[in-house]
């Protein structure tokens, strides 16, 4: 029983339903008199409603009800939010412009909800939404982040002159000015995230059953964190009070940060339930997916880095035009500020730094957190950046990074975080042995004998996790706190249930969570049952993303334990007759210390609910509740090294190695880290070589199917060498830091790096797609 506990390679718990088909998804939840709802979405990009006509729609076969946006606020549905506040420099709060579940008045991107029509079948209702006849004046729309601030811009929201939602900034400026005025040395570069779709496997979906006789609400969601949908679908948007909605996320298949916000979909279900007497599901299709779902990246940043003599930062000043579109989605206020610009210190001990961060409108689909969320965006700017600056004076890119490593601990950055831990070096020489970079040389020379043009480029990443304590995120504008709750509940047969306000989307948590239960009391994993997902089976916790799941969701689940641990040994030293102190648990059994004195686990388990037997003044049961805020964030962090050869002829990027070092602190579950690891560097690598959103001047989005938006496929990857060394997290009991991102912030400049020096430039957009190279090869403009 030993082998399944924390640190063991155990095989996830989950994957043998879902690999037999037997995952329940909300498209697999079936509620009787059910019905399907369709949404007549916009076709323009920015346009006046002038008339909507539903009377075709209403007549046709099967439909149950056309409903709009005048509808929906005479019921007193509230607009959507963005839950972190965020204040200019000037000390004004951010501008942000409303956003109706259905548009009534004004459209703002292509797929803007308008009208939903139910009726008996998913053909049936999407009929009818086709036959809804909305008129429109089409207005003048901008797609491009800077474009929107120009004065001949179209003004996108009335809240929001010259289309500037927020004018932020963080660091020093007078100090950052003085040390590149003073500085041997800048590097100045332009440097652009390209916008990406997150195309989770499972499109999005929502089921909304208002039980009349109950005056009930139920939504079944691909939520992330459900509690906190329930919440906010209660408390600002006005669905149902708190206490008669149940939301349940069941199965989810994949997130990625874009399942973690409320859409108008899960809103207007539950309403139209109502509304229509029926329960109303709907399920995205994936062109709705890359139309609707909030985008990923999208920042225009222009970059100033400045060295000594002595080739060691001194300043490092940014200025970035973050595209955050039509509308403020839940977390995209925090993306583009304090989850970007506070991790752009880096691995580096870099004195003074000064970011300035415009956010902005304009008439594309809503931009908020994608994994990493704001730590790719600074990691790429960073590490193309120094990067170049090794290439401009000549040093090794490595001893570059090396010489500038921060190597005393804690240390306070001049951008907000205090970094608890880590040994940046060990990551670096790591990777630098596992991708022999001494023998690249020879490697290079004979690709050119083949014709091949062969590059070599690094990252090193840092990247902040367990987003909290919940007094410093509120302090900064965060809207809820960020702690995690945990339930331990040891049944009368010795069987334990452990209820969780993180949520499991391909994580793993059924398998890792159960793996610290089996560490501390010696049962059996498969007699351990993970509960997550269901507002009505587990009290209320914030949800999974940010990689907090291990270093919040378990430290709640330590803490629990520790109550479930103190009450077991007073119950086992009573049946015992021993001292309390000499209480240990070893393989399933409470045994008094040096004897062979013990009781079997499931038999403790048992005398605590029959309560014969128990010390005087105890309550029965064996139950307990926790709730863990962290103390500060924890700060992962690696080295990365890519290795392309790229066909000249033709511009093809082949990846002919990666390697991945990090630092995680302590692991529950090496397979699972490595599958999360390998997961992140293709999602990276797919950014890097393939994925682009592309829209047209008019706002029409070009990249709306997979025949137009190309997603990494496994020979476009090589097999990833991946390695983990360890400085443990001092600020959390289990010493983790988090995995879960990590492969998305550190690869993609490590490619880009790698092609522009197997091409010999300075810089070329991401994705390098072969026709993107071969220009640059060339020397002509894409």
């Amino acid at each position: 029983m030993g082998i399944e506990g924390v640190g063991a390679r155990v095989a996830r718990k989950e994957d043998k339903r879902f690999i037999t088909g037997a995952g329940r998804y909300v498209d697999d939840m079936v509620v009787p008199g059910m019905k399907h709802a369709a949404f007549v979405r916009s076709p323009h990009a920015h346009a006046e409603i002038k008339k909507i006509d539903v009377k075709k729609a209403q007549a046709m076969p099967g439909v149950i009800g056309v409903l709009t946006g005048k509808e929906l606020k005479a019921d007193g549905i509230g607009n959507l939010i963005c839950g972190w506040m965020i204040h200019s420099k000037d000390g004004s709060p951010m501008k942000m412009g409303a956003w109706s579940p259905l548009a009534f008045d004004r459209v703002r991107y292509v797929g803007d909800a308008v009208v939903v029509v139910v009726a008996e079948t998913k053909g049936q209702a999407r009929d009818a939404a086709e036959a809804v006849d909305i008129s429109y004046e089409e207005l003048k729309a901008v797609v491009d982040a800077p474009k929107a601030l120009e004065r001949s811009a179209p003004q996108i929201h009335p809240e929001a002159d010259g289309n500037l939602i927020f004018d932020w900034e963080l660091g020093d400026s007078a100090a950052t000015n003085a040390a590149i005025k003073a500085a041997a040395h800048i590097t100045r570069m332009k440097i652009v995230n390209n916008r990406l779709v997150p195309n989770a496997m499972e499109p999005r979906a929502a089921l909304g059953h208002y039980d009349k006789a109950e005056d009930h609400y139920t939504c079944w969601t691909t939520s992330q964190n459900p509690h906190l949908a329930r919440l906010v679908m209660s408390a600002f948007y006005n669905v149902a009070p708190e206490n008669k909605l149940r939301v349940i996320a069941p199965d989810v298949g994949g997130g990625f940060g874009s399942k973690i916000y409320i859409y108008p979909e899960e809103i207007i279900c539950l309403w139209a339930s109502k509304k229509t007497g029926v329960p109303v599901k709907w399920v995205a299709d994936r062109t709705e997916s890359f139309l609707t779902d909030a985008h990923g990246r999208d920042h225009v940043s222009t970059v100033e880095m400045a060295f000594d003599k002595d080739n060691r930062i001194t300043g490092l000043k940014v200025d970035t035009i973050a595209n955050l579109g039509a509308y403020m989605s839940l977390f995209s206020s925090c993306v583009p500020t304090y989850l970007y610009a506070t991790l752009l210190s880096g691995q580096y001990d870099i004195p003074a730094i000064h970011a300035n961060v415009r956010a902005v409108y304009t008439n594309t689909a809503p931009v908020d957190a994608y994994r990493g969320a704001g730590r790719p965006e600074a990691t790429y700017l960073l590490e193309r950046t120094i990067e170049t600056a090794a290439r401009e004076m000549g040093v090794s890119p490595a001893e570059l990074r090396r010489k500038n490593f921060i190597t005393s601990f804690p240390h306070q950055t001049p951008v907000i975080m205090n970094y608890d831990a880590g040994d940046y070096a060990a990551s670096l020489d790591a990777a630098m042995a596992a991708a022999d970079y001494a023998g690249f040389a020879q490697r290079k020379a004979d690709a050119a004998n083949r014709g091949k043009l062969r590059g070599i480029g690094m990252s090193c990443y840092i990247e902040a996790c367990g987003l909290a304590p919940s007094a410093a995120v509120g302090s900064l504008g965060a809207g809820v706190g960020l702690w995690e709750s945990a339930e331990v509940r040891v049944n009368a047969a010795g069987t334990i249930e452990v209820l969780t306000g993180s949520h499991s989307h391909g994580q793993g948590h059924e398998t890792t969570f159960a793996q610290l239960v089996n560490q501390r009391f010696g049962v059996p994993i498969d007699s351990v049952s993970i509960v997550h997902g269901d507002t009505d089976k587990v009290q209320m916790g914030m949800g999974t993303y940010g990689s907090r799941s291990g270093a919040v969701g378990m430290s709640a689940v330590v803490k629990a334990l520790d109550k479930v641990e103190a009450k077991a040994k007073k119950i086992a030293a009573h049946l015992l007759e021993a001292d309390e102190g000499d209480i240990v648990i070893e393989n399933g059994a409470l045994k008094v210390a040096g004897t062979d004195k013990q009781v079997p686990w499931f038999q403790m388990a048992l005398a605590a609910y029959t309560a014969h037997n128990l010390p005087g003044g105890m309550e029965p049961g064996l139950k307990e509740t926790s709730f863990y805020d962290p103390s500060n964030f924890t700060f992962p962090a690696g080295c990365y090294v890519c290795e392309v050869e790229i066909d000249p002829e033709t511009g093809v990027t082949e990846v002919v190695q990666f390697v991945a070092a990090d630092d995680f602190g302590n692991i529950i579950n090496p397979m699972i880290v490595e599958g999360q690891v390998h997961g992140g560097v293709a999602q990276g690598i797919g950014q890097a070589l393939l994925e682009g959103t592309r829209y047209d001047a008019s706002g029409q989005l070009l990249t709306a199917s997979y025949m137009d938006y190309a997603m990494p496929r496994a020979d476009d990857l090589p097999s990833f060498k991946v390695s983990t060394s360890n400085t443990p997290c001092p600020g959390n009991p289990l010493g983790i830091k988090g995995c879960g991102e990590a492969g998305a912030i550190g690869s993609p400049p490590a490619v880009i790096n790698a092609i522009t020096d197997a091409i010999g430039i300075t810089d070329i957009a991401m994705p390098a797609s072969p026709s993107t190279v071969w220009a640059a090869i060339r020397g002509t403009k894409h």
